[in-house]
């Protein structure tokens, strides 16, 4: 099947250069691209071009297209290159910048030139159908062990939701009995989801809200880096408040030293989210898998 997309590929090029006249760069870049993506697709990838990425020293680069999981996980980059230029000079230039190298294909319609782990690894000239099935093969199935772990541990974070959020009613129920502070606050929390979110809202809905607050505001305000937040949003500064009237010292460390682990290796994933949008998605994704856990 591979073979086939690569025989197909070079097909859809013979076919841009005839309908053209010449070597129509970004015709050509379509096809590579829609070739990536058919090897992709069965590894549950998926292409999106021209993501901001955020390099470990700290700087922006924009590679042609980023290799997403379900997650927004960053599984390898591709960097396409106009084929007058010097292939392996432009990647040089690039590396400079500091691009990112535990996974990157670097082309220029003629040869593909893939690094991994920081070295090239592999090279083939597009005329060769095995070779350059070889190729994108290995590029597409390589998992980066930073991958590998966020994946761990948010199977891991899933499995000890419901233990946790089970804890966290208990707590909750036992403060709305004893805590005349807490019961207020809930109070006054409740009317104002009714006003401002919907008048159907119920007190076993902003229990369930405290809970899922709880579970995830490390998460929101590290992917976002917006210290204003809480302050700005009138919802979000009332339930700080309920969560002010019980949620603190043993009670607090207690949950927080059983999710630490997730949140240290979520929180580094999502410092190497540039792009806002992408940060949406990635905060999405993890939502949903909360949810259903």
């Amino acid at each position: 099947m591979s073979v086939q997309q690569i025989h197909q590929y070079h097909a859809n090029v013979e076919r841009v250069i005839r309908y053209s006249g010449s070597r129509n760069e970004g015709a050509l870049r379509k096809c590579f691209h829609d070739l990536l993506q058919a090897y992709a697709t069965p590894k549950n990838l998926v292409l999106v071009p021209e993501v901001e990425v955020k390099t470990r020293t700290g700087r922006r680069v924009v590679p042609d297209g980023t290799f997403k999981d379900p997650l927004r996980q960053d599984w390898g980059y591709w960097e396409s290159k106009d084929e007058k230029e010097d292939l392996d000079a432009e990647i040089a230039t690039k590396l400079a910048k500091g691009y990112p190298t535990y996974n990157v294909l670097f082309e220029d319609t003629h040869a593909g030139v893939l690094y991994q782990g920081g070295v090239e690894v592999s090279r083939a000239d597009f005329t060769d159908v095995a070779a350059l099935d070889t190729l994108l093969t290995r590029f597409l199935s390589y998992e980066p062990p930073e991958v590998t772990q966020f994946h761990r541990a948010v199977e891991q974070f899933n499995a000890d939701v419901p233990a946790l959020a089970a804890e966290l009613r208990a707590i909750i129920e036992e403060q709305y009995s004893a805590n005349p502070a807490f019961r207020q606050a809930l109070g006054e929390f409740l009317e104002l989801c009714k006003k401002a979110i919907n008048p159907r809202v119920e007190t076993a809905d902003t229990r369930e809200m405290l809970i899922q607050h709880i579970l995830t505001e490390d998460v929101f305000m590290t992917i976002f880096d917006d210290p204003q937040f809480h302050l700005d949003n009138a919802v979000a500064r009332k339930l700080q408040d309920v969560l002010s009237t019980f949620y603190t010292g043993a009670t607090r460390h207690k949950i927080r030293d059983r999710i630490a682990p997730y949140y240290e290796t979520v929180n580094a994933r999502a410092a190497c989210i540039a792009n806002n949008w992408e940060k949406q998605k990635f905060l999405k994704a993890l939502y949903e898998s909360f949810y259903r856990a």
